[in-house]
């Protein structure tokens, strides 16, 4: 694997930075270190490369992003580019995070003790390519040399000169999301730089500035959940419908009587799930209907376009794309006159709506939020839903999602569940805040364009999957059911697609799931399993 130099970047433009080979990827624990036995990265096709900028590492997460027809067009980008660079560093433009931005630009000492931390430069074998000071280091070499007066003469003076073509924006742009945002990096940095953030930022740049973004988080993402109501494209009247339909097929299937509530004035909570909840993974919605009416808690959805779905892709590459997300919810919940918010199984939701949106979320529009971790944790240990672990009885570890861990310190009460309700309970290793990210964190887990989840699956994720497998080493075959308790949309989502790739569920009889459903589950009065094995 050869070694990069930070110049590289802007040197042949049509040709890739890297090469993956799978053979060259951190191993997996048996039955999956036969690389051999499993699919590898899809090659693009001669029409793909003719038609889409390919020119990092031959994976493609943006299909919307076409060769330029002249060099006119390539300026143009440039310009675009030099233009959004120096409003990341205005205050009046940069108002979410111009701070830790300049201070993770001016004070990181090249120790590279990140790189070790980062899941990604790990699983790949440690490609320099996806060390985060890679790219990290050069956009902090072009802000240098771009955004600062004398900039270009002191480049030149001290060897740090970079040069700023066409190649350099488009790998830039691309590099850009073969990062999962989970901050390990930060949180690992002796000096406290934050590459996750410098990403974030360029994610932004290009967004705003250039129109670049993957049509899964914007034109798909948060510009349909502001004009259908989510990006799964669920409007408000198919919403209720589904949900009705679950209500009554769970009814059945329980024994007892589930009914969702909506639009509910004046209730104590409104619940914010994640759309593809309701699509994807329809258990983990019910199972939150059946607690909140067994406990007595007077709560309620909203049927208004974004208040039944609680992602913010706009967390993941837009400031203004979050703001609007965010204030759309505290509308609708000061709209329905409720005492507080619960967010759901969804880590980037509590990130966008509790430590970003406070800066948006003013006067009455700062409606108290909670975490579900909490809502869980304290609904479980109130002495009004009687339970039997036992029904539990069978291996059970747990993911944590980077932004409801890491990012927000809510470590503890989504264990002190699981301690109670999981005889078999098991950590990874590592865990809590040094956990690694699922491999979709950043938006990624939705991303699919071309051949980017073979990337997914084989790279961002892999460090994930050796984790789990690592869990339940004692128990590795598919004779024992083992549960994966992911409380975060996204994270199923890409634990769905790694275990998809590498048959998880036949080989070796992991499925995953969220939190609630293991709390119903346990509940006394559900009489049949509420968990459906696949062998059921």
């Amino acid at each position: 694997m050869k070694k990069l130099k930070l110049t590289d970047i802007a040197a042949n433009e049509n040709t890739p930075l890297t090469e993956l080979n799978i053979d060259e990827l951190i191993p997996l624990p048996p039955p999956y270190d036969r690389a051999g036995d499993l699919p590898g990265f899809r090659q693009l096709t001669e029409d793909q490369r003719q038609r889409l900028v390919c020119n990092l590492d031959g994976v493609v997460s943006y299909a919307g992003l076409p060769k330029p027809e002249n060099e006119a067009e390539k300026k143009k980008y440039i310009e675009q580019f030099l233009g959004g660079l120096k409003k990341l560093l205005d205050k009046e433009n940069n108002w979410t995070f111009l701070q830790p931005l300049i201070l993770s630009l001016d004070y990181c000492a090249q120790c590279q003790t990140c790189n070790d931390a980062c899941p990604v430069y790990l699983a790949s074998g440690r490609n320099d390519l996806y060390r985060p000071t890679y790219r990290s280091e050069i956009f902090r070499r072009l802000i240098d040399k771009y955004g600062k007066t004398g900039g270009k003469l002191r480049a030149r003076l001290t060897g740090k000169d970079i040069r700023l073509n066409w190649a350099t924006i488009t790998r830039l742009y691309e590099l850009s999301y073969r990062c999962n945002l989970c901050r390990r990096c930060a949180q690992a940095c002796p000096m406290g730089v934050d590459n996750a953030l410098i990403t974030r930022e360029l994610r932004k740049l290009f967004s705003q500035e250039l129109g670049w973004a993957p049509k899964e988080l914007h034109e798909k993402g948060t510009v349909l959940q502001l004009e259908v109501g989510s990006p799964t494209g669920l409007n408000p009247r198919v919403a209720i419908d589904n949900l009705e339909f679950l209500d009554e097929e769970f009814s059945e299937a329980t024994g007892i009587d589930v009914k969702t509530v909506w639009d509910k004035q004046g209730a104590d909570v409104l619940l914010i799930h994640s759309a593809g909840d309701i699509i994807s993974f329809p258990e983990s919605p019910i199972s939150f209907t059946i607690l909140c009416n067994a406990a007595g808690i007077n709560w309620t959805l909203s049927s208004e376009i974004g208040g039944y779905d609680g992602v913010n892709y706009g967390l993941f590459y837009d400031d203004v794309q979050l703001a609007r997300v965010a204030i759309r919810h505290a509308e609708i919940a000061r709209k329905l006159g409720v005492k507080k918010i619960v967010m759901g199984e969804c880590g980037h939701q509590h990130k966008a709506f509790i430590t970003v949106a406070d800066r948006v979320l003013t006067g009455d529009l700062n409606i108290p939020r909670e975490s579900v971790m909490t809502f869980l944790e304290n609904l479980v240990f109130s002495g009004k839903i009687e339970f039997d672990p036992s029904k539990n009885d069978f291996p059970v570890t747990l993911h944590d999602p980077c932004n409801v861990v890491r990012n927000l310190g809510i470590v503890e009460p989504q264990r002190r569940i699981l301690r109670y309700l999981c005889p078999q309970f098991r950590e990874m290793t590592p865990s809590g805040v040094d956990n690694y990210c699922c491999g979709g964190g950043g938006g990624l887990s939705v991303m699919s364009d071309v051949n980017f989840t073979d990337w997914k699956v084989n790279v961002s994720g892999r460090m994930k999957f050796k984790q789990v497998l690592e869990a339940f080493a004692d128990v590795p075959g598919p004779e024992v059911n083992k549960y994966v308790c992911a409380p975060c949309l996204n994270c199923k989502l890409q634990f769905r697609d790694i275990f998809e790739h590498y048959g998880a569920k036949e080989r070796s009889g992991i499925i995953c799931g969220g939190l609630a459903e293991l709390i119903v589950n346990a509940m006394v009065d559900i009489k049949t399993p509420f968990i459906k094995w696949f062998d059921d």
